[in-house]
Formats: structure tokens, sequence, C-alpha cells
């Protein structure tokens, strides 16, 4: 069953056209992923998921709601996390979460097992009467995927969860939004630049400037770009690329002294390759394509670092004072 569906979603801002006609399902139970850098839409396309944004054209359907006609009900249905904390940091984590509870219309009955129940599962049980400005980065957005299933959402939003964190942290927040997945069985939607965290999504749409230039499984992805990535040095680089052109019509490139070429099944191709090959070869190396592979020969270019814009954050805060 899809729980998101979007067909040629467009938002234009005066003259800047931030998203430029995007489709896409997401089924219940599904981690897609949106992977691309700033400036791709991913956060303006959040926004209209949402209802933080109204779209310029197209239209879209979160739990079987309009997100233009019907955004109460949208909005009950889904859970949100955004790149920069939104909790009161004067407050403690059960007040937080008491806080949204109230403002969801969840009964106090219900509200305390489920608040008991989250914070075990974020491990902050422990911490609930410590206030948010003692709290570490990851606490914080541990904490805040708990509120955001709170009130038993159908999809929960993370744009950019693990965003400034670091490596171990990041890995810790996956860990707990696979265990959530599969208790909740909810559908996540999530925005990363980061490659290695796309790889936890079943599905991945990667954006570059407005669009989704391609969507399918990370492995199907690997797969097109035309199977397993050698490396190797020569004692002429130049002439070793015009001889993989020519003599085995291969499309190779040259990079930092290296030259990188794709074909199916590296492991069978090598062992001839290595024996006929007549340059001598100083190194040889061969792994599966990432996503990073990916995106560069989708786009043309390796994707953007990305940091949080400060001014982006002061107008969604604007954004949700208004709504």
């Amino acid at each position: 069953m899809d729980v998101i569906e979007a067909s040629n979603l467009v938002k234009k801002f005066e003259k800047l056209e931030a998203v430029k006609g995007v489709s896409f399902t997401v089924k219940e139970g599904e981690i897609f992923g949106f992977l691309g850098p700033n400036g791709a839409g991913k956060t303006t396309t959040i926004n209209m998921l949402c209802t933080l944004l109204k779209p310029t054209a197209g239209r879209a359907t979160v739990n079987g709601f309009d997100v233009t006609k019907e955004r109460n009900k949208v909005r009950k249905s889904i859970g949100l996390v955004f790149q920069e904390s939104t909790l009161d940091d004067y407050l403690t984590a059960e007040q937080n979460l008491s806080f949204h509870a109230y403002a969801y219309g969840i009964p106090r009955d219900v509200l305390k097992p489920r608040l008991k129940e989250l914070l075990e599962m974020v491990e902050l049980w422990d911490r609930r009467k410590g206030k948010i400005s003692t709290y570490s980065g990851g606490m914080k957005r541990r904490l805040e995927i708990a509120r955001g299933l709170l009130h038993h959402p159908r999809v929960l939003f993370l744009d950019e969860p693990t965003l400034g964190l670091d490596p171990q942290t990041r890995r810790c927040i996956w860990d707990y939004i696979h265990d959530l997945r599969r208790r909740e069985n909810l559908a996540i939607f999530m925005t990363t630049h980061y490659m290695e965290e796309a790889e936890n999504c079943d599905r991945i749409a990667v954006t570059d400037y407005g669009r989704i230039v391609a969507l399918d499984t990370p492995d199907k992805l690997k797969d097109a770009t035309g199977g397993d990535v050698i490396s190797i040095t020569t004692e002429n680089n130049g002439e070793a690329v015009r001889l993989l052109e020519g003599q085995y019509k291969l499309k190779p490139g040259l990079q930092n002294g290296t030259v990188y070429f794709t074909v199916p099944h590296g492991e069978k191709f090598l062992p001839g390759f290595v024996t006929g090959f007549p340059l001598r070869l100083l190194s040889i190396g061969l792994r599966r394509p990432t996503l990073e592979d990916v995106f560069l020969k989708l786009t043309g270019h390796i994707i953007r670092e990305q940091e949080a814009d400060p001014m982006q954050a002061m107008r969604r805060k604007s954004m949700r004072r208004g709504h």
C-alpha cells in the first residue's frame, strides 16, 4: 500500500524553481531516501509533503489525504524531525513529550505507557527528568524521533537526521530507526547527503537541482553504473587510457594518477586482463560501485557537501509559528 503519492510536484520561489516536477510513491513500512546535495530540493519537497509549503503545481497525498486540501488530516498522520533541534531546552525530556501530546490531544491514560515505551526504546528513560540543555546532540535527536512517534503516525519524516553528528552517534541513530520501523511498521521518508547513510534505504531517489534523476534500490542503482570498478596504475597512464578505449572498448577515466573503468563481473574480467594487458601494471584494485559512483555517473559531478543553512532554519521556524 502506498502511503505517499507525489505527482509532478513543483515549487517556485519567485524566479527560483526549487522543485521541478518530481513524482514518486512510498510504500507502507518502507525506508525511502531522497539523496542529493544542498540545493537539490530535498527539504522543500519534505515541507510540501508535511503541509509547511503549498505546492506551486502538481499533487501529493499522505496517508490518502491531499496535502493542500486536507492539511490537518495530513499533520495527524505524520511525525517530523527537522535538521535543527526544535526541543525546548528549558524543559525536561518528559515535559517536551507531554507538551507534544497535549498539542495532539493524546489522553493522559494513553500518554503515560506510550511515553515510557518510547523513552525506553531510545534509551532515555533514565534521563527523562533531565533538562534538554544538558543533552548531547545525539540524545536530542533520539528524543526528537521519540516525539515524532508519540501520536502513532503512519509516516515519519526525517530531514537530514544525522547532520552534524559524529559517525558513532550516526550509527546509533540508525539502529533506532531500523528498530522503530520493525516495531511500528511505519514508512520513513528521509533526506540525506551522506552516501553511506543512504545505503540504509529500501529505495533511493537520487536528486539534483530540483529533479529526480534516478529512483531504485541501492543495489540496482549501483548495477546501472556498468558493473564493478577497476582501478589501475601503469608506467604510462595516458597510453593505458588509449588502450582501454581502443583495444578494450571501455570508457576509462583518469584521476589523481589512477585510471578507473567499470566492467560487469570484475572478478571474472581481471585474470585475462592482467595477463594480456600490454603495459606493466604497477597496481590494480577491484571494488563494487558505491552510491557516490552512481551520483557521479548520473549528474557528472560529485555530491556537494552540505551544512545546515541558518537562513533556511529561520524560514522554517517562521512557517511553523504561522501555522
